[in-house]
Order: C-alpha cells, then sequence, then structure tokens
C-alpha cells in the first residue's frame, strides 16, 4: 500500500512537472511587462482634445490603423500589437497621469510616440521613465534637450530638433531674404526657446519677436501678434507654433490684409488642417514651410502610396494628411524597432535594437537617422517647401534640396535624400 502510494505520488509530480515544461515552451523564455506569447502592449498619450488637438489628435489612430494591418499579416514573431490610447489634452499633469496609467495599470511594454516637449518632460521626470527602464520610443517632439543621452537613456526622438530646424530656417533666411525685416512668433516654451536659442547663435536678428504660451492662442491674441508684426514692418514672419496657433495667425492676417512671406515651423503648417480650421487657400498659396517627408499627396511616392492603401481600409473616413503619414510612420518604425530586438523580447533588447540597428530602419522622411549607442537623435534635417494654389506642398525651386545638421554648432549641409526602400507591401521582415 505504501509502494502504491510513493508511486501514484511519483506519478503525479511528473506530470505537474511536465504540464510546467508545456507551459514554459508555449510562453516567451523571460516573460517580460506587457508581453505574452500573444501579444505585445503598447501605450501612447497625445491631446486627442483641447486647444492643441487639431490634426495631433489623428496620430494614435493612424499608428493603431498600421498596427492593425500588421497583425492581419501575422503580427510581430506571431504577436499581435495593442495600442492604448490615453488623452493627455497637451497638459503636463494629465500627461503624467495618464503615462502612469499606463505604466503601472494596463503594464505597457513601451511608449511610442508621446507627443508634446513640455508633456513628455514632466512625464519623464515625475514618472520615472528612464528609472523604470521603459522604452519611449519616437517622441513626437523636438526639444533638443531630449538627445541628452546621459539624462534620457530610454528615449528614442524622430524628429530633427527644434535647434536643428532653426538652424536650416536660418541659412535659408540668410540665403534668400537678405536684408528684409523679420519677425518670429513662437510658443514659449522650450518647443519655441530652443528654436530661439539656436536663431540667436546663428546670427539672425529679428525686428519682431512675439512669444505667446502654449494654449493661450485665439483670434483674440493673433489680433495681437499680427498689430505688432505690422506696426514693426515684418516683410518676413517665421512662426513656431502648434497648427491652431498657425490657423489663429494667418486668418486673422488675412482679414487684415497683412501678407508677409510666411515661413512656417513644420509643427503647425499641415495645410489639410488649417484649411480645415478656416484658413483661406489663397491665404496658403506661397507660404513657406520647413518639411521632412513628402507630400502625404505625392502617390508617386512608394511610402505615401502604401500608408494611403493602409489608411483607407483600417482607418476608413479619415482625410490622409501629414499627421496620419507621421502616425503610420511611427507605427512602421515600431514594427521594425520590435523585429530587431527579437523573439525573445525584452525591454533591455528593444533599446539595444535602437542603439544598434536604429539608424537603418525604412522611414518616410528624406533625412539620414542618428540612432546609436552614443545618440538617441532621430532624422537630422529638413527641405523647405512652398505651398502651391490648392494648399499642397511642393519642394521649393521644384526638387528636394536637404539640409542636415545636428542640434549643436556643427555647419548646415546640403545633402541629396537617400532613403531605404518601403519594406515590401509595408510589412518589415527580418532580412
Amino acid at each position: 500500500m505504501i509502494g502504491k502510494t510513493r508511486r501514484k505520488r511519483t506519478w503525479f509530480v511528473a506530470a505537474v512537472l511536465a504540464t510546467g515544461s508545456l507551459l514554459a515552451t508555449a510562453l516567451p523564455a523571460n516573460a517580460e511587462t506587457g508581453v505574452t506569447s500573444s501579444e505585445i502592449k503598447l501605450g501612447i498619450t497625445l491631446p486627442l482634445t483641447g486647444a492643441a488637438s487639431p490634426g495631433y489628435n489623428k496620430i494614435g489612430n493612424a499608428m493603431n490603423a498600421y498596427f492593425k494591418y500588421v497583425n492581419d499579416n501575422g503580427g510581430v514573431y506571431g504577436r499581435k500589437i495593442n495600442l492604448i490610447q490615453k488623452n493627455d489634452e497637451y497638459s503636463p499633469q494629465l500627461a503624467i497621469a495618464k503615462t502612469n496609467e499606463l505604466i503601472l495599470k494596463d503594464k505597457v511594454f513601451a511608449l511610442v510616440g508621446p507627443l508634446g516637449t513640455a508633456t513628455y518632460t514632466a512625464v519623464h521626470k515625475s514618472v520615472g521613465i528612464a528609472r523604470r527602464g521603459v522604452p519611449s520610443l519616437f517622441l513626437n517632439t523636438g526639444f533638443s534637450g531630449f538627445a541628452n543621452k546621459k539624462s534620457f537613456p530610454t528615449s528614442f526622438t524622430i524628429l530633427p530638433s527644434y535647434a536643428m530646424e532653426a538652424k536650416i530656417a536660418a541659412q535659408f533666411l540668410k540665403e534668400n531674404f537678405a536684408g528684409k525685416k523679420l519677425g518670429l512668433v513662437y510658443q514659449n516654451d522650450e518647443f519655441g526657446i530652443d528654436a530661439l536659442g539656436a536663431f540667436k547663435a546663428a546670427g539672425v536678428k529679428f525686428d519682431v519677436s512675439i512669444p505667446y504660451t502654449s494654449g493661450t492662442q485665439s483670434s483674440a491674441t493673433a489680433q495681437t501678434w499680427v498689430s505688432q508684426l505690422a506696426a514693426g514692418g515684418a516683410q518676413v514672419v517665421v512662426f513656431f507654433g502648434v497648427t491652431s496657433a498657425t490657423a489663429a495667425l494667418l486668418g486673422v492676417a488675412a482679414a487684415a490684409k497683412y501678407a508677409p512671406q510666411w515661413v512656417l515651423g513644420s509643427v503647425g503648417s499641415d495645410p489639410l488642417i488649417l484649411r480645415a480650421l478656416g484658413v483661406p487657400v489663397a491665404v496658403l498659396n506661397g507660404a513657406l514651410t520647413l518639411a521632412g517627408n513628402p507630400s502625404p499627396n505625392d502617390t508617386t511616392d512608394e511610402y505615401v502610396k502604401q500608408f494611403q492603401e493602409i489608411n483607407t481600409k483600417y482607418n476608413p473616413g479619415v482625410a490622409f494628411d501629414d499627421y496620419v503619414l507621421q502616425g503610420m510612420n511611427v507605427g512602421l518604425m515600431t514594427v521594425q524597432a520590435l523585429r530587431a530586438a527579437g523573439q525573445n523580447l525584452t525591454r533591455k533588447k528593444l533599446i539595444s535594437a535602437m542603439e544598434t540597428k536604429g539608424s537603418t530602419f525604412a522611414s518616410v522622411a528624406y533625412s539620414p537617422l542618428g540612432y546609436s549607442k552614443t545618440s538617441n537623435v532621430g532624422h537630422t534635417g529638413y527641405y523647405m517647401a512652398v505651398m502651391d494654389a490648392t494648399g499642397d506642398r511642393k519642394p521649393f525651386g521644384g526638387s528636394v534640396v536637404l539640409y542636415t545638421t545636428d542640434s549643436g554648432s556643427g555647419p548646415v549641409v546640403k545633402a541629396t535624400p537617400k532613403r531605404p526602400a518601403m519594406p515590401a507591401k509595408g510589412l518589415p521582415s527580418n532580412s
């Protein structure tokens, strides 16, 4: 009887161990937060409502549309991507609360595409992104401070910095508008101040300089801006602000028949959103803007064509514009990063993949990527574009002349754009 009991116990233990082995082989070798055998959970905060939401509220859904497309085509090593979006209303305090929810409650594997300079600055400090080792990929902000690898070891930008943008704009102003009276309107936080410092370093002096506080943009405040610009005789006006602020400025200026040469920063210059906010196309005609991507209407571009097809099926009824293009591209780059990290996915491996392979990723933007073990900088340049009578964006001078630079004292260099090819059917592989 004792022997039978022992045999039964031995059989039971063996069965438990065998079952445990089967479970172990079915799951990732070393389980990581937000990763299972069938899912990768990612998170993003962005302004889905509020003053800064026009345009930006489309980025998350565009990313999600691309992820759905990838999921329907096998996912990432068989895992489906689950993107969780949180509305931060472009408020630092809300961004902190929502990011904490993503990390502590939703238990996401990584953040992708978090938007906003002031919001991410607050989040990184208060939530402890670096201390927790949470990868934060493809920040939708150009603040040059995020390039500090020591302070932001797990964060990677995607946009050229505002300092780079201002250096390139300064070079363009010198080449094309020497002797003209210059005006500048800028968002008075890290966003605009980053650009302001670069303009000063480049030796560009503005005859009229107007800061504004984020969230205060309106027709009333734009009236003040236009009055000051006109009184100062500004013939060329550079604007660094979000799209809702751009729309207010251009709309009021048109009503006042004030028509300088507009030079719009990359952040707030999407023609489709500006027109939706009431800016007449005639006002946009001839406006210059710094651009990193091709026009979202350029179906001769392989990236644009593929993303438009995905948008039509997975994001139906949403007009394809710069914001949708950017969201799709962040999705594409995210999938490449996840694949580069390998099947046994961990946060450390994802960060390592960004540092060792990120510079080779396919991206819609024309300029090279700067990722390395010593750099978390994404794209490194812009070209100057001009809006036409239909509101579409075309390369200034007829062809793309790419300017590349850094956020420091490095020169602005003209380069010939050469991008990696779009992966077949827009689906990254391991090759």
